[in-house]
């Protein structure tokens, strides 16, 4: 599996394409900003998906424009969402559903803390797992009460630290980093 990478944005974030290398069939991820980069980064392609990991404003800034732009299903948590935020999802994702990528098969992990919505994407077969804001190279994703706290410590203690130490993790915001 092919990852491509572009910081967009003010902050900035990171939005992500998983491509097919056979197929060249791909995915967006985290349509954040800047549509016309956004769809520089899918030349040579031909996009099947819009994932979300979740629905933060800085994830979802260009998602809007990104729809109409590819005309292709949205996959994501069926919530809640941000801030009550409706989203009109094509294909609602579950811990551990899975959907083909080309010849690829990608897993849904269901890691809320940071955001209830919060999903994972782990390339089987690769060492590619698309954390959003989960963790990062250094800690977990911020959280704006004790609870979302506990629930983050939960979802690194049930799903995360399971991972193998082998994971590359594609974080929302910063460089890729090793999970081991």
């Amino acid at each position: 599996m092919e990852i491509r990478v572009r910081a967009v944005g003010p902050w900035p974030m990171n939005t992500y394409a998983l491509v097919c290398p056979t197929t060249r069939q791909s995915a967006l991820v985290d349509p954040g900003a800047e549509p016309e980069t956004l769809v520089e980064m899918l030349l040579g392609t031909t996009p099947v998906a819009i994932l979300l990991t979740h629905t933060h404003r800085d994830h979802v800034g260009a998602l809007d424009e990104m729809r109409a732009r590819l005309g292709v299903p949205l996959l994501a948590h069926g919530g809640p969402h941000w801030r009550d935020m409706p989203l009109a999802v094509d294909r609602e994702l579950t811990d551990g559903a899975t959907f083909t990528l080309g010849a690829w098969t990608v897993r849904a992990d269901h890691t809320p803390g940071h955001c209830p919505d919060m999903l994972c994407y782990a390339v089987q077969g690769t060492p590619i797992v698309v954390v959003g804001d989960t963790v990062f190279d250094g800690g977990p994703g911020k959280t704006w009460s004790a609870d979302d706290l506990r629930t983050t410590i939960q979802t690194l203690r049930e799903k995360v630290l399971r991972w193998p130490d082998e994971a590359v993790c594609y974080p929302g915001h910063g460089p890729a980093f090793r999970l081991g």
